[in-house]
């Protein structure tokens, strides 16, 4: 069953009382150290505590926590030990690339 408290498209969200998938998208995503641990996922399968020192040792309870939620939303599966992205994670990572290009271009600018 899934966990009420994760933002699903069609419920209730930070945002949107009528979970537009984008909103529910956003609300999961911000969510702090969500972003961070697909973003470390993205390459290759990893263990726990291989991920916890990928994410810059952030507790093991909020990663638990957070591995938990994208595993009900479909992003990260777990497997003898070892985390990694579903299809719809890879499909995430895709489209966070542009975002991803913006950034670096964003770093160059006030740079300069």
């Amino acid at each position: 069953m899934p966990d009420p408290a994760i933002p699903r498209p069609g419920l209730p969200v930070r945002g949107s009382t009528t979970g537009r998938p984008l909103m529910a998208a956003l609300d999961l995503l911000g969510q702090r150290w969500t972003l961070r641990v697909v973003w470390e996922l993205r390459e290759d399968s990893v263990g726990f505590r291989e991920l916890q020192r990928r994410c810059e040792r952030m507790s093991s309870s909020v990663l638990s926590t957070r591995l938990g939620e994208l595993g009900q939303a479909g992003i990260v599966h777990a497997e003898e030990g070892r985390y990694r992205l579903t299809p719809l994670g890879k499909d995430l990572i895709r489209a966070l690339r542009p975002l991803q290009s913006w950034a670096t271009q964003w770093e160059e600018t006030l740079r300069t």
